[in-house]
């Protein structure tokens, strides 16, 4: 099989459209990191990721009836891009189906790239379906995002520039995953060229597919993914890819949103370039083998895949950054609420500097406080905080790991509200127009809204917060007429960060 792909890698066409990626050695990392880290800057391509080289040399290989006929791809990003540049490239007609919930600057980037956008469903699978139905009625050739041997080997011709542009030893390279397309190009070149680097890949923890996958030892699918990094966030492994994967992948390592941002930083502080989140994922999951194996002097390489962002997107992620980085810790500290205690607190945390307090007056004896610290030794500095200032009399609550603490909580502090009856959800709303007004016709007339936050943080997914009252109904009552809605729902009510602030 790898032979097979090697030669297929040899022979794809994608410099026609592609450039030869540079690799650069990110020099802050390396110091920091005592190994060498280089960047493989696919986020540098024609259309700001990899994707075009497996769309191209896909439709490169097109008989020319095939290529009169047209094309079609479902995608709400990199790969919608990809083919619709291909497309034109060739002189064919690119038709790309993008979910009605993709932001306008990715639609616009399509049609600026030539390619014809058809809007369909809320989400990708359902704008997968339209694809699939509309290529088979128009007679269109479906070009996958992954699942593909011509997509694969374009990309595997990163492997290729990498093996050509580093001829010394290498430890190993880090790889993002999806459905796995440029995991199996990269993995199918090297380990036949040179099996002895080690290459690893690189999944969302909450989008971790291919791990789910070796550890059954078959393709799996998750009943759900995480839409952070929203360019990876698959919840199958493709079946091309897993021939493959299953053997030829050295193990899979998986990353948080947190862990994300800090490397999205990093990437930003070496070469002044922004990644995406699925992006920096490779690079995250090198800096977490690090932490884990120690070590130093090796040659570690990740591959920058993309940087298709919104801006808008930067406020949450810098936010995130400090967490990711274990430079920052939160926590939910009791005080006595009497005059002096914020200035003793101040005085127990030692010289640490306090990055956010939020507080409310909310009893007459004790004052919750929600509140940010910066530390410089990670998680273990975190612990001994917590320790001591529990040991102080402070009882402590870390929330540094507490994902609704961090999306919603820290801007809500405000009081408790003594209401009655109320559950807390989490939801995640498609953005997109009439998103709440669906939400609040089918919730509203039967059940009281307690509480209600949203942030935009410039993606596909809004993240919002609900409070709700039972009154008379019961709970399995409420979670049908949740599920009725149709997003994504998770019920917070005995979150300890509720608890404590708003309950």
């Amino acid at each position: 099989m790898l032979e097979g792909y090697v030669k297929k890698i040899l022979r794809a066409r994608v410099y026609d459209v592609a450039i030869e990626s540079p690799l650069d050695e990110a020099r802050s990392l390396t110091r920091r990191l005592k190994n060498r880290v280089l960047l493989k800057r696919e986020d540098l391509q024609p259309v700001f990721s990899f994707k075009l080289r497996g769309a191209y040399n896909k439709i490169a290989q097109l008989s020319e009836d095939e290529r009169q006929r047209g094309v079609i791809c479902a995608s709400a990003g990199n790969h919608a891009q990809g083919v619709a540049l291909a497309a034109r490239e060739l002189g064919i007609r690119g038709t790309i189906v993008m979910p009605q919930t993709t932001p306008d600057i990715k639609v616009n980037a399509v049609k600026a790239l030539g390619g014809h956008v058809v809007l369909a469903g809320d989400a990708y699978d359902e704008a997968y379906a339209h694809a699939v139905k509309l290529g088979a009625e128009k007679g269109y050739t479906f070009v996958h995002p992954y699942d593909d041997p011509d997509v694969i080997a374009g990309q595997g011709t990163i492997a290729m520039e990498i093996l050509r542009q580093h001829t010394g030893p290498i430890d190993a390279i880090f790889v993002p995953v999806g459905g796995g397309g440029i995991a199996a190009g990269i993995a199918a070149y090297v380990k036949y060229v040179r099996p002895e680097t080690k290459v690893i890949g690189v999944e969302p923890e909450d989008a971790a597919c291919l791990a789910a996958a070796l550890k059954a030892r078959r393709r799996v699918t998750l009943d759900q993914v995480g839409l952070f990094a929203d360019g990876v966030a698959v919840a199958q492994i493709g079946a091309e890819t897993w021939k493959v994967l299953k053997d030829h992948i050295d193990e899979v390592i998986t990353a948080s949103t947190d862990e994300m941002c800090a490397a999205i930083k990093d990437i930003f502080d070496d070469t002044r370039a922004i990644a995406e989140p699925a992006g920096a994922l490779a690079l995250a999951g090198l800096k977490k083998y690090v932490a884990r194996e120690g070590g130093e002097g090796r040659t570690l390489i990740a591959i920058n895949s993309g940087a298709n962002m919104n801006f808008d997107r930067l406020r949450h992620i810098s936010e995130r950054t400090e967490l990711g980085e274990k430079r920052e810790g939160i926590f939910a500290v009791t005080l006595p609420e009497k005059p002096g205690a914020f200035k003793a607190f101040c005085q127990a945390l030692g010289k640490r500097n306090i990055t956010e307090f939020n507080y409310r007056y909310a009893d007459a004896r004790e004052a919750r406080v929600f509140v940010g610290v910066q530390l410089r030794n990670g998680d273990a500095e975190r612990a001994e905080l917590a320790a001591g200032l529990e040991k102080k009399g402070y009882p402590v609550l870390d929330l540094s790991d507490n994902e609704m603490a961090k999306l919603h909580i820290r801007h809500l502090v405000g009081g408790h509200a003594g209401v009655v009856d109320e559950r807390l959800f989490r939801f995640e709303f498609p953005e997109r127009p009439g998103a709440l007004m669906n939400f609040l016709t089918r919730i509203e007339a039967k059940w009281n809204i307690s509480l209600f936050h949203y942030r935009n943080h410039g993606a596909a997914y809004g993240r919002v917060l609900v409070g709700l009252q039972l009154g008379e109904r019961n709970l399995k009552e409420l979670a049908e007429s949740l599920d009725a809605v149709g997003y994504p729902w998770h019920d917070e009510t005995d979150n300890p960060a509720y608890q404590l602030f708003l309950r």
